[in-house]
């Protein structure tokens, strides 16, 4: 399965969620709302979830196996990270993670 899109949208308020992600596959498939979230250790994505009647949030789709789960971290991350880059260069402001 390739991943064949990403698009990234910033959140502008300060907080630890830095943007949500939508990613399509093999142009066919498309997966809304993973966040890019500022952990302790750096950002990580954060699959959809929604919140059950007992207040617990479940993940809507994820993958099930990690080796999709670390390429599909570190597509999403490398187009963050672009993002981040032409942000610096064009504003001269820092907005590394």
């Amino acid at each position: 399965m390739d991943i064949t899109d990403i698009r990234i949208r910033k959140v502008s308020a300060d907080g630890k969620l830095k943007a949500y992600v939508t990613v399509t596959f093999d142009d066919s498939f498309v997966v809304h709302n993973v966040k890019i979230i500022e952990g302790e250790n750096g950002v990580f994505i954060a699959m959809p979830s929604r919140k059950t009647k007992s207040g617990e949030y479940k993940d809507v789709a994820h993958p099930i196996n990690t080796s999709f789960r670390t390429r599909l971290q570190n597509r999403i991350l490398q187009e963050y990270e672009k993002e981040e880059d032409a942000v610096e260069s064009t504003t001269g402001e820092s907005g590394k993670y």
